[in-house]
């Protein structure tokens, strides 16, 4: 038999017993029946039960005394039997008031109580029912709270106020072996704290949001329950509402036979939260960041994203057969992207199809997991378009090396840390990051854009100024939101003027500085842990903290241009289209100036050209030259324009 025939089954004999509950009461009410006759109908279809009938799992799991489960089953008969209804009205002491009360109850069912109705009671605590008490307790009107009426009828749902704060997890598809071994670890525990008599909360941390909740399902499957997840900030801040949501979920996971996950992400909860996690009762999974103290037993486990061999086979499991066409480019995209394996099936899923499809996969798949990450930097930072490549940077040299053995450091990151070895030996300095020290104008951000290009990665531009705040621990929390979000896509950042960020450490003269010193370290160890490339640029070298150089894998000097520098980029400054009126590169190169100067010069120059209809010309140029020189306020002497005209 299949299980909606099972259910069918289950739900016709509940309906039966439920009739024959109401039986029972109306003969103790004062109606007509034999007493042994309706016991003996109720035995037999107690007995015809595939499984436990819902008031017998409602008593087992709220702890009912007889009489509180037959005031239940009462105030259920007065909504489902008209019957029921109406000998209430005749038993009860005030014939126009409807329905049932205690009073009613207490006179006419067995073994009663006055403690049912205590606010500690089961019948209260729970929710089960509610009084009218403007009308004292004995005679005020008892009624089932509905989400009870239903599940007594067979219909078991989650509460609706708790519809719009709670959503049911999915078990996941597919997971990280090592995510594997916390289920593992996190069952055992559980089971040696059950042995002891504890129930411990399970606080999940690390950067794998989704990976936790992966976890916390798989735990509660094994144990039997289902997973509800609830957003940390959907906790409501007031006491009293506080206390309501703990007594409805808490019913809730009685019911449902579910387990809850709070998840706040990567920050630390608020105090008020962590107390309404602890007051809870049943298994309670946490997802957030790791608290100083906890008043509950607590196990701690840290889920993180699978690492480049990890996250290798579940592409390979996500993207079944279209994986054997990407040849080796699956190794470069585990080794520079980090994705849950929740990500991965996901996006595994809608790429196969078109991977099957396309003439160049690799690529494919490389902008497509590129883009994955671009949602949440977004927000953050500013994208630049990455459009120089290398034949528009003109540098000496010994400074182009550098740039390229940068390239080669990205992109080999995974072979010489995980192949040959060198993350054996601890992640501290590992991470990839250059400082790009020189004068405005240098080349230093066009550096940025070609590695990024070349790399075929996102260049982002970290705002300082949306950054840095006035506020003690505001300014860890914005550069922890950028360095998490970077994480996922193998971001380029790039530090622009960063030497007002990272400048040197001040000595401790009061507590603005000590906390400002605080965040110098904190950058210092996000530097240190970023897997990709940042970049930081600086007009002042000499600005930067010692402790910041000494952990830069690459520091490269962009000189100011000499004339031989000069006269190259005056040649790569138009493009082949350009219109030209016998451009003299070798006199042009005798001005002074930066190579964002010269682009600028040649822009405003083409504009002045376009205006007039002619090409570009000299003239232009020198006009050019002399409205950037206003700009610097730095007059342009006889020399560098000799001879232009």
């Amino acid at each position: 038999m299949n299980a909606p025939d099972r259910h069918r089954d289950w739900t016709n004999a509940n309906q039966r017993l439920l009739v024959a509950e109401f039986a029972r009461l109306k003969q103790q009410l004062g109606g007509a029946g034999d007493a042994e006759a309706l016991n003996a109908t109720l035995e037999a279809a107690s007995e015809a039960m595939p499984e436990p009938a819902a008031i017998d799992r409602l008593v087992q799991c709220c702890g009912l005394s007889a009489f509180e489960r037959d005031v239940v089953v009462l105030c259920a008969g007065v909504e489902m039997d008209a019957q029921l209804a109406a000998q209430c009205e005749i038993a009860g002491a005030e014939p126009r008031r409807h329905g049932a009360t205690f009073g009613l109850a207490l006179a006419a069912l067995e073994a009663p109580h006055w403690s049912a109705l205590a606010p500690v009671g089961p019948l209260r605590r729970w929710r089960l029912v509610e009084i009218d008490e403007s009308a004292g307790l004995a005679r005020g009107r008892l009624r089932i709270d509905e989400r009870i009426l239903h599940y007594l009828a067979g219909v078991n749902y989650l509460d609706p106020r708790l519809r719009s704060l709670l959503r049911e997890a999915a078990p996941p598809a597919a997971m990280a072996d090592a995510h594997r071994a916390v289920c593992d670890a996190a069952c055992n525990a559980l089971a040696a704290a059950a042995a002891q008599g504890e129930a411990p909360l399970l606080w999940l941390s690390g950067d794998d949001a989704p990976g936790q909740t992966d976890v916390a399902t798989e735990v509660a499957t094994v144990l039997g329950l289902r997973l509800h997840v609830l957003r940390a900030d959907d906790v409501p801040a007031g006491p009293a509402e506080m206390e309501a949501l703990a007594t409805l979920w808490e019913r809730e996971a009685l019911l449902l036979g579910s387990a809850l996950l709070v998840s706040g992400g990567a920050e630390a909860l608020p105090a008020p939260v962590v107390r309404f996690i602890e007051s809870l009762r049943g298994l309670v999974f946490v997802s957030a960041g790791q608290p100083r103290t906890l008043e509950r037993p607590t196990l701690r486990f840290t889920i993180d994203k699978p690492g480049p061999v990890e996250q290798k086979r579940l592409w390979q499991q996500a993207l079944g057969a279209g994986a054997d066409r990407l040849d080796g480019a699956l190794d470069g995209v585990a080794g520079q992207f980090k994705l849950s394996a929740r990500a991965i099936q996901a996006e595994g899923a809608q790429l196969a199809p078109a991977l099957a499809a396309s003439d160049h996969p690799d690529e494919l798949m490389w902008s497509a997991c590129r883009d994955l990450g671009r949602a949440r930097l977004d927000e953050l930072a500013q994208r630049i378009e990455s459009i120089a490549g290398w034949a528009d940077l003109v540098l000496p040299e010994a400074q182009m090396a550098v740039l390229r053995q940068i390239g080669a450091h990205v992109r080999h990151r995974l072979k010489v840390h995980l192949e040959w070895g060198f993350a054996d030996k601890g992640a501290r300095g590992l991470a990839v990051s250059a400082l790009f020290a020189g004068e405005s104008g240098t080349g230093k951000t066009m550096a940025a854009e070609v590695l990024a290009r070349e790399l075929r990665l996102d260049l982002y531009r970290i705002d300082l100024s949306a950054v840095v705040s006035k506020y003690i621990g505001e300014s860890e929390k914005n550069l922890r939101r950028v360095f998490d979000a970077a994480e996922d896509s193998g971001a380029i950042l790039l530090f622009d003027e960063a030497d007002a960020l990272f400048g040197k450490r001040s000595e401790v003269k009061d507590s603005h500085d000590r906390y400002a010193n605080i965040e110098v370290s904190y950058l210092l160890q996000r530097m240190e842990a970023y897997r990709g490339l940042a970049i930081l640029t600086t007009n002042l070298k000499g600005a930067l903290d010692v402790a910041f150089q000494r952990r830069l894998r690459f520091v490269v000097q962009f000189p100011f241009p000499d004339r031989v520098l000069r006269e190259a980029i005056w040649r790569n400054a138009f493009p082949g289209r350009t219109p030209l009126n016998e451009i003299d590169t070798g006199k042009l190169a005798r001005l002074n100036v930066t190579g964002g100067s010269i682009r600028n010069i040649a822009l405003n120059a083409a504009f002045r050209a376009a205006e007039f209809d002619e090409p570009v010309s000299m003239a232009h140029l020198l006009h050019a030259a002399h409205h950037d020189a206003g700009k610097r306020e730095h007059a342009l002497s006889d020399a560098e324009t000799r001879g232009w005209l």
